[in-house]
């Protein structure tokens, strides 16, 4: 038996229109022979009537009074919603179809609310539907904790569930499908030259991910990665045929080397620069963890910590802060742009040159750190359109 899992986000079945064009990628994938896990997500977003942020305003959204458990509860139908439209579409168009929720499809979590971590994938009920069924949808972004509650599991959730239930079934590949073609080496909204990437590693989608790049979870990336499963980001409005981006293992299918894959932002956040005169790092430190603040983009000297959150969080810290009578100087609006390419490791002239194109383009780095896959700059945001094109063309374009 070959399997392979389908993975449909909100757009993709916002609509009978939507849900028809994924119904063909089905159809392609089932005539070729295979049995197919379709992975869905609630349908639509935001103001939809059943799309998470929906359901969310129906309980008071931030201001609600429910318990993450409670949450859940609401949070997780609007999958099982969309599981039971796909399913009818299916079978009202001849499929051998059947749907279950997270829970029926064996999906076994611990009981963090709201995030939960999946401990478990027992197939059982997959494979003794796929006797009878060539087609099995499962409501993504959900399972059962240990204490039989229905949890979710977290922003991205979905694209998790996929990449899971195809380690577990040992599916041939997971199709993550959304509304853009593939990975493309910038955000084509803003980097005017990006190009379309055919392949790439679990590490660069992974980092990419991460940096503000939205196709897909980076959980569900690092899942794959540990399988070797190999991913295809594609479009569900593309030809059936066309297989999109496939993400795999470096240096199995990827066949030349890059020094750089891609450019990516994260924009509006906060910059913090705390004199430790007045107070010590560990103890800045402390007390933005001690309040669920998390930290990003750090350097710390003798003299001062430096450090970005994002709007929300910068007005919390500022607070704190200010009672806590510490030193500091923030600048809002800031940019975090990422270069980033698992061929920079050993490169020299990397960080280099990035500094002289910004240079060139008189745009002000206010901080800069790197890991062996990547390097970040931080720029104020009336320059962001500007710096990441700039990077982009000068690590992009024409590259060997």
């Amino acid at each position: 038996m070959k399997i392979i899992v389908q993975k449909f986000g909100g757009t993709s079945v916002k609509d009978e229109e939507a849900r028809s064009q994924a119904m063909k990628h089905i159809r392609y994938a089932v005539d070729q022979g295979f049995k197919v896990a379709v992975v869905v997500s609630a349908i639509g977003r935001k103001g939809a009537p059943y799309a998470t942020d929906s359901l969310l305003d129906l309980v008071g959204g931030e201001d609600t009074k429910l318990s993450a458990r409670e949450l859940d509860m609401i949070v997780s139908v609007g999958e099982v919603i969309s599981t039971a439209v796909m399913t009818e579409l299916l079978r009202t168009n001849g499929f051998a179809a059947t749907g279950m929720t997270g829970p029926d499809a064996g999906f076994r979590t611990n009981n963090d609310f709201q995030n939960a971590k999946v401990l478990d994938v027992d197939t059982d009920n997959i494979m003794e539907a796929f006797q009878t069924n060539d087609v099995v949808v499962v409501a993504g972004f959900q399972g059962l904790s240990r204490s039989h509650h229905v949890t979710t599991l977290g922003r991205g959730g979905s694209d998790t569930s996929a990449a899971l239930l195809g380690a577990a079934l040992g599916a041939e590949w997971v199709d993550i499908f959304t509304d853009v073609s593939g990975m493309m080496t910038g955000d084509p909204r803003i980097v005017k030259q990006a190009q379309f990437l055919e392949a790439v590693s679990y590490e660069e989608v992974a980092n990419m991910a991460n940096e503000g790049a939205k196709v897909i979870h980076p959980r569900a990336v690092e899942v794959a990665q540990q399988a070797h499963l190999p991913m295809h980001i594609r479009s569900t409005w593309d030809d059936v045929d066309q297989s999109g981006t496939l993400v795999t293992d470096r240096n199995l299918q990827i066949e030349h080397y890059r020094t750089v894959v891609g450019v990516t932002q994260q924009t509006d956040l906060t910059q913090f620069v705390v004199k430790t005169k007045a107070m010590a790092t560990a103890d800045v430190l402390n007390l933005l963890a001690n309040n669920g603040i998390s930290v990003d983009f750090i350097n710390i000297s003798p003299e001062k910590i430096v450090f970005n959150l994002n709007r929300s969080e910068a007005k919390q810290a500022c607070n704190l802060l200010t009672q806590a009578n510490a030193d500091f100087e923030t600048i809002a609006g800031c940019v975090k742009i990422a270069v980033i390419g698992s061929g920079m490791a050993g490169t020299p002239g990397i960080t280099a040159k990035i500094v002289s194109t910004l240079a060139a383009k008189n745009i002000t780095i206010l901080q800069t750190t790197d890991s062996h896959t990547t390097i970040w700059v931080l720029v104020n945001g009336k320059d962001m359109e500007v710096a990441v094109n700039a990077l982009h063309d000068t690590f992009l374009l024409n590259q060997d």
